[in-house]
């Protein structure tokens, strides 16, 4: 039986990762230029390079989102097949027994129209009986990774959440339209007001002392206020390649939502 994760960002890597390490197979789906920034615990950039390791798990690009026979090889290999398909073509050919929406759009998204026997969606935009079966929560607090049956998850509150104090500050957005150049690598010390990365040569500043937690991809083409970087003030590279505490949590909540359905369980793991 096979899992498939609508996106390959940092959430839903925490996600595929405590999937894969319970033995259950786990497709990924995403973008032709992913967005992701926590990028060294995200399988998305398996799109970039052909393959990237989060914590000793391997995710291999698979070029063809169609061509099942090389999908199922990848798998047999212990690795986590990676699919550009944002309109998610593998969905009918790979027949998921469980469908997982991790692309935090934060807005409604349509229902699947394949038949599946499970779609779980995190947080914002998804409502049971609507465009999904569960929800999981991915706002932290009390109710971080409950699993909903009813109603939705609380709504995106557009506001960063606070790492050692530092909320919207440590997010590092684009202030205009162009192309952005990173000059800082992911897990680099860096110091207030130093320069990590440009937009059409205007200047993006670190807000304050810490460390580079994330960065986009250099050659993107950007609009005024994505976000673009995060900076920890925790200061500790380490934390750079470990999956969240965060994406853990959800990922049990997806995990709790699928051993939930009985006519699942004997299934999992053949």
């Amino acid at each position: 039986m096979v899992i498939l994760i609508r996106g390959g960002g940092d959430l839903a890597s925490g996600v595929a990762l405590r999937l894969y390490k319970v033995g259950l197979r786990v497709v990924i789906t995403e973008i032709e230029q992913p967005l992701a920034i926590r990028r060294l615990v995200s399988f998305a950039e398996a799109v970039y390079s052909g393959e990237t390791t989060v914590e000793g798990v391997t995710a291999q690009r698979v070029n063809d989102p169609t061509d099942t026979l090389r999908i199922l090889q990848v798998l047999a290999k212990g690795r986590i097949p990676v699919l550009v398909d944002p309109p998610g073509q593998a969905i009918p050919l790979l027949h998921p027994h469980v469908v997982v929406d991790a692309r935090m759009l934060k807005r409604p998204v349509e229902l699947i129209r394949t038949q599946v026997k499970l779609i779980i969606g995190l947080g914002p935009g998804f409502t049971v009986n609507e465009n999904c079966h569960a929800v999981v929560e991915t706002r932290r607090g009390h109710m971080l990774g409950r699993v909903y049956w009813q109603g939705g998850a609380e709504p995106d509150s557009g506001v960063p959440e606070a790492v050692r104090d530092q909320g919207a500050e440590r997010v590092l957005r684009a202030s205009q339209a162009g192309l952005f150049q990173g000059l800082v690598e992911i897990g680099e010390h860096v110091e207030k007001n130093q320069l990590v990365a440009e937009v059409d040569g205007k200047p993006i500043q670190a807000p304050f002392t810490g460390v580079l937690r994330g960065i986009l991809h250099s050659g993107l083409e950007v609009q005024p206020g994505m976000k673009v970087g995060d900076v920890d003030p925790r200061d500790d590279p380490r934390y750079c390649r470990l999956v969240s505490e965060k994406s853990l949590a959800i990922g049990g909540g997806v995990l709790e939502a699928i051993l939930s359905r009985i006519e699942l369980r004997s299934q999992l793991w053949s």
